[in-house]
């Protein structure tokens, strides 16, 4: 079992930036992909970001070239830089962990991007 602790988060202007960060219990190498989804109000959770445990990445349409996942160098922790954030990046992210066992959830974090 993967147990994964997010934070980061908050509030900001549009046009600002944010980073949100995961914990892993384990290595993310041990992880087949790591990354972020997100969920607004009346709508479905959407992927935003995942990196593989082989580094490659994949983003959403509406944040490339504004957002950038990486894993720090132990392995364990995996960030999400938001930058040129727009109102309609508001929603609550959670990070999710992906192993040949199931599929992990974090708490969630509330992002809110004032216009």
């Amino acid at each position: 079992q993967v147990q994964l602790v997010e934070s980061g988060g908050g509030l900001a202007q549009a046009g600002g930036s944010l980073r949100l960060s995961c914990t892993a219990s384990v290595s993310t190498f041990s992880i087949n992909t790591i990354g972020w989804h997100r969920r607004t109000p009346g709508k479905q959770r959407e992927l935003v970001a995942v990196i593989s445990s082989g580094g490659s990445r994949n983003y959403a349409d509406s944040v490339k070239g504004r957002f950038t996942i990486s894993r720090d160098n132990a392995g364990k922790t995996v960030s999400l830089q938001m930058n040129s954030l727009k109102p309609e990046d508001t929603a609550v992210y959670y990070c999710n962990a992906v192993t040949r066992i199931g599929s992990y959830w974090g708490q969630g974090t509330q992002v809110t991007v004032s216009s």
